[in-house]
């Protein structure tokens, strides 16, 4: 945990059995379409139905700026104000307010773009009232994981795509995460662009300090994506019904490292390969070493086929069935469920797949928003299930 507030304050609540987390409120302002909105849900799960582009990823968008990060859109800040302006128009800004109901009590959690930003665009975070110097506190109280359409390629998209998805997970279990990953890629930068500026003339005693911030925060990067790994495929190995088991493994970065010895030694090692690269990253304009470089290989593992290789409708199944795996792996571990956003996902299931799904939704004992067009395909959820209809920057209880 980062931030003096951070460390100051503990949360509200610490780890507990199986504890249901959930939003039971949720307030929008000057956020995409909503000029205002509020949802009561009391904490249980919520189906979102409306026409397409009426706004109900934005609302799940909102739901995902409950923890660190650039929401499921990766937008910018000034995009998401109610004007849709990158960026922002002087004095604009948008919030998103929550209510969170944990096993001891609630707490009120706020976020949004910083009206004393004078200019730069920046999110801040308050948490009862009080603000916080990090976003990692978010992590403190909820831990949100989504799936949305532009996902659905995931296994046939670049690595990058891959490598996020994996950093989000790591981010639900792992606040400092988020801060390590960024650490690492602004030192990278900074080296990148002083090669280039300067070629092997760029000041050594500088390019060694960016390099021991590469070396550091790299590695602790890449031990965290190896134990997600590590941890996450013991669970997703085991088919979910319809949804198939996947075996998972790093690729491409300095992981493997970690598995031939000590993590010092990891350390000296990416140290010099950084060190001896300086003459050929300079030519090519890029690190060719590093966690920035890793890659999740996922295989369907009844088949023992890439993902990549897979039908259509089977990596689909891979991908919900990961995102089980790894609500039940973070239900195993912490005792804390995560709330699950899934964006669409029931549209392209047939019947058995979606009564599957609801019906392993119900074992998590989760909260889960989901959205859809048609109200009719999410017969067979828990009767707990809240409906709302989303129309015009509204959203009304069904």
């Amino acid at each position: 945990m980062t931030g003096t507030a951070a460390i100051d304050m503990a949360p509200k609540w610490t780890e507990a059995s199986a504890a249901r987390v959930g939003v039971s409120r949720l307030m929008l302002t000057d956020f995409r379409n909503y000029e205002t909105a509020r949802i009561e849900t009391d904490g249980h799960s919520v189906v979102l139905t409306g026409e397409n582009g009426a706004g109900k990823t934005n609302i799940l968008e909102a739901l995902s700026f409950l923890s660190p990060g650039r929401g499921l859109r990766r937008a910018k800040l000034g995009e998401v104000v109610r004007s849709g302006e990158a960026p922002a128009p002087i004095g604009r800004c948008w919030a998103v307010a929550a209510k969170i109901s944990g096993p001891e009590g609630d707490a009120d959690v706020g976020t949004g773009l910083d009206p004393d930003s004078q200019g730069i665009e920046r999110r801040i975070v308050r948490v009862d009232g009080q603000t916080e110097r990090a976003q990692s506190v978010l992590c403190d109280y909820l831990s949100v994981i989504w799936l949305t359409p532009q996902m659905d390629g995931l296994f046939i998209d670049g690595p990058g795509a891959r490598r996020r998805f994996l950093d989000r997970l790591v981010y639900a279990a792992d606040a400092a995460h988020a801060g390590r990953v960024t650490a690492y890629e602004t030192a990278m930068r900074e080296r990148a662009r002083l090669l280039a500026d300067r070629g092997m003339g760029a000041d050594p005693t500088w390019l060694d300090a960016l390099e021991a911030t590469m070396t550091e925060k790299g590695m602790a990067v890449a031990a965290a994506r190896r134990d997600m790994v590590g941890r996450l495929a013991a669970f997703a190995v085991a088919d979910s019904g319809p949804f198939p088991g996947a075996e998972l493994a790093l690729t491409g970065g300095p992981e493997a490292w970690l598995d031939e010895g000590p993590a010092l030694e990891a350390e000296d090692r990416f140290r010099a390969a950084l060190r001896d690269g300086r003459a050929v990253d300079a030519q090519d304009g890029r690190t060719r070493v590093g966690p920035h470089r890793t890659d999740l290989d996922v295989r369907h593992a009844a088949k023992g086929r890439v993902a990549a290789q897979c039908s259509t409708g089977e990596q689909k199944a891979l991908l919900i069935g990961l995102v089980l795996a790894h609500a039940r792996m973070q239900s195993a571990a912490d005792g804390r469920r995560p709330i699950l956003l899934l964006d669409e996902v029931v549209a392209h299931l047939d019947a058995d797949r979606r009564q599957a799904l609801f019906g392993l939704l119900d074992e998590l004992d989760t909260q889960v928003w989901l959205t859809g067009t048609d109200a009719a395909l999410f017969d067979g959820m828990s009767a707990e299930t809240r409906f709302f209809t989303v129309a015009d920057g509204s959203v009304v209880a069904s």
